[in-house]
């Protein structure tokens, strides 16, 4: 049997499947059956900044509104400070999760100012969080903005969150990056810990018949999964970071082909979403039983053997192997 222990971000995980950040993150009853199916941690939902921002900015809109109604209203109407918003509600799933599983739980931030991703950081390990994964995703409208300084930005935030909290934080990246090694530089020298490979977007589509926009779930495939290996098998070995890849995971060969690649954990959402808990199971069965058929022992064994440093043609993992591609399609 081969040896599924694993570390992530520095933490201790019994297994490299992780329970990424999606919406069965709210439902403690069901990521307790992901971690008896195998799950080594769980990353919750992501707290935008944005959202909350919000959510105040209505709140208070709707109580000055009525306050400025009747003279005698600031007498009886309760301040804004008497709703529960913000950041509070989360923060107390947080504490719930932590008290209710016995793995490592990982919050996950998505923020848009140096100073809001900070103050939610700090709130985020009070609470317990043991690590914390920041979504990088800045979209560049204004033309005056370059790759340069929006990726410098992007550090800035990285380094920001990083001296202000003591625990780890991993980076969830976009696959959007001209020179990804490059920029992963950055992100380790800002003081990261790990890398999160890729993030998936929901971009909005145009409903013809309502001539609106709409913006619907897609759920993985297998097929989205290339990306992220060939990304992890070029940065292993060119980085310390401790890496993850997320989306595309729905086989336990799909996860031993991350691990392979140089992948220390593997996050699974859709799969969780599609068949529930018993997708973790199926998985952790699989991939351990095909990196046992392989000779693998243990992860360590295992991890990045087919990494660009490592395989035996290196070139398929590079451009060449585009032509050859092309020549032989028939």
């Amino acid at each position: 049997m081969t040896d599924l222990t694993t570390r992530w971000l520095g933490l201790e995980l019994r297994s490299p499947l992780v329970v990424g950040a999606g919406p069965l993150t709210d439902d403690l009853g069901a990521l307790k059956a992901c971690v008896d199916a195998g799950a080594g941690a769980v990353v919750m939902h992501s707290l935008f900044e944005e959202q909350l921002v919000a959510e105040q900015m209505a709140a208070h809109r709707f109580i000055d509104s009525r306050i400025n109604m009747d003279a005698e209203a600031r007498s009886f109407f309760p301040g804004s400070e008497m709703f529960e918003m913000g950041s509070r509600s989360y923060l107390k799933r947080l504490e719930r999760l932590r008290n209710g599983l016995d793995v490592p739980v990982i919050a996950s931030l998505n923020g848009i100012s140096p100073g809001g991703w900070t103050h939610h950081a700090r709130e985020l390990e009070d609470a317990g969080a043991q690590a914390i994964e920041l979504n990088l995703y800045d979209l560049a409208t204004d033309p005056g903005d370059t790759a340069a300084t929006l990726e410098q930005r992007q550090l800035d935030v990285v380094r920001s969150v990083v001296e202000q909290v003591s625990i780890p934080v991993s980076v969830k990246l976009s696959p959007f990056y001209s020179a990804l090694p490059a920029f992963v530089a950055g992100v380790e020298k800002a003081g990261a810990k790990g890398l999160v490979l890729f993030n998936r977007f929901y971009q909005p589509d145009i409903d013809l018949d309502q001539l609106t926009l709409s913006r619907e779930l897609v759920l993985s495939s297998s097929a989205e999964l290339p990306l992220r290996l060939h990304a992890v098998a070029m940065l292993f070995n060119r980085t310390k970071l401790e890496m993850a890849i997320s989306g595309g995971i729905h086989s336990g060969d799909d996860a031993a082909k991350a691990l392979l690649s140089g992948a220390t954990a593997v996050q699974v959402v859709s799969a969780l979403l599609a068949e529930g808990p018993q997708a973790l199971a199926r998985i952790s069965d699989a991939m351990s039983r095909r990196l046992r058929n392989m000779g693998y022992n243990t992860l360590v064994e295992a991890r990045g053997a087919l990494s660009l440093a490592n395989a035996p043609d290196s070139q398929t993992w590079e451009r060449l192997n585009y032509a050859r591609l092309l020549h032989g399609w028939r």
